[in-house]
């Protein structure tokens, strides 16, 4: 049989005990850092492809059916290369109609003029009217006149043939084909697309935030994605004035200051532009916890050593840090490491304090 006083005195130990264990029990440790607002002026990376500054789009002149097709996507043309022909059958005969009547106002113009020299010879002696004279010169001027529209004629005609073949205005490469032998194709229809030979773009899709936030437009480096090293700069040269329905994105073209070798039509590139400065507490990925969907960090309380849950507002996710721009004060300690383990109210011992 126990005796009273033998248990309670058992009960104080039992008691003492558990304030043993619970005092012994060790602090959650966590990495930690201090929050300073510091400049930031990240670069942004974005990519496009190499184009020509100049495109021309090579249509005929006229509408009628393709004879001949000379020459295929990828292929190099030079200045007045025949690249296409229409079937010019139409075009020859008028062609032959107007030398026709070029001949026939000649002839008149022969008949006008051997009449108005035999008036005037029969003026000079008294033997004919001065109306007779007067009708006679005006048939030769009439037939001269009729003679011009004639020649002027077979000219509009020729042109007209001439202009039944295709060739290339410039030196270049063959980007596109919009029609093929056999179709029939009407006046001012696209049959061919040439990227003239000269300077080159780099052609990128930017998102109207990147494009009002970036710091230059002068000097920006351009690589290949196959081949880094091979690089050269580029000023902006065109800024699309409308955004892209479909991408929600500008059109910029980059002008190279020189085209190095291997940056050919259609190659992949890399440009890089720097952002604006900007105020901002950079702090490594490890501190990012979330609350309500929202980003947030635990604030460590200096005095209580106690956390807390903090909203912030991050600007921009890198690859080893997040850039915060509200939610934050210069010097409060923010745990880095360990955010898994907290809880509000919990009390933390640092363990390592780091830096962003």
């Amino acid at each position: 049989m126990v005796l009273p006083g033998a248990c309670v005195a058992l009960l104080g130990l039992l008691a003492g005990c558990k304030q043993d264990t619970t005092a012994q029990r060790p602090l959650t440790r966590v990495k930690a850092a201090t929050a300073e607002l510091v400049d930031f002026a990240p670069a942004i990376t974005l990519t496009g492809i190499i184009a020509a500054q100049v495109e021309t789009e090579l249509s005929f002149r006229v509408s009628g059916k393709i004879s001949e097709r000379l020459v295929n996507v990828g292929d190099p043309v030079v200045r007045d290369q025949v690249l296409a022909r229409l079937d010019p059958v139409e075009q020859q005969a008028e062609l032959e109609s107007a030398k026709a009547g070029v001949q026939s106002a000649q002839a008149q113009l022969l008949q006008a003029t051997a009449s108005f020299d035999r008036q005037k010879n029969l003026l000079a002696t008294g033997n004919t009217t001065r109306r007779d004279h007067d009708q006679a010169e005006a048939a030769l001027r009439s037939a001269q006149a009729q003679l011009d529209q004639a020649r002027a004629q077979l000219r509009s005609a020729e042109d007209q043939l001439s202009y039944t073949v295709l060739r290339a205005d410039a030196d270049g490469v063959v980007t596109a084909r919009s029609a093929e032998a056999g179709q029939v194709v009407a006046q001012a229809q696209s049959i061919y697309t040439v990227a003239r030979n000269g300077p080159r773009d780099a052609v990128f899709n930017v998102h109207e935030w990147a494009l009002a936030n970036l710091a230059t437009n002068e000097g920006l480096p351009i690589s290949l994605v196959s081949d880094p090293a091979v690089s050269t700069l580029g000023d902006v040269r065109e800024i699309s004035p409308a955004i892209n329905p479909s991408t929600m994105t500008i059109t910029v073209k980059i002008g190279l200051r020189e085209t190095p070798p291997g940056m050919n039509l259609g190659a992949i590139v890399n440009g890089v532009g720097a952002m604006k400065r900007r105020k901002v507490f950079l702090l490594p990925w490890g501190a990012l916890f979330e609350i309500d969907g929202a980003p947030a960090v635990w604030l460590i309380d200096p005095t209580s050593s106690t956390v807390s849950l903090k909203p912030i507002t991050v600007d921009r996710y890198i690859r080893d840090v997040i850039a915060v721009t509200e939610g934050l004060e210069n010097g409060q300690r923010v745990v880095t490491a360990g955010v898994q383990l907290l809880r509000p109210g919990q009390k933390v011992e640092i363990a390592v304090e780091t830096k962003p």
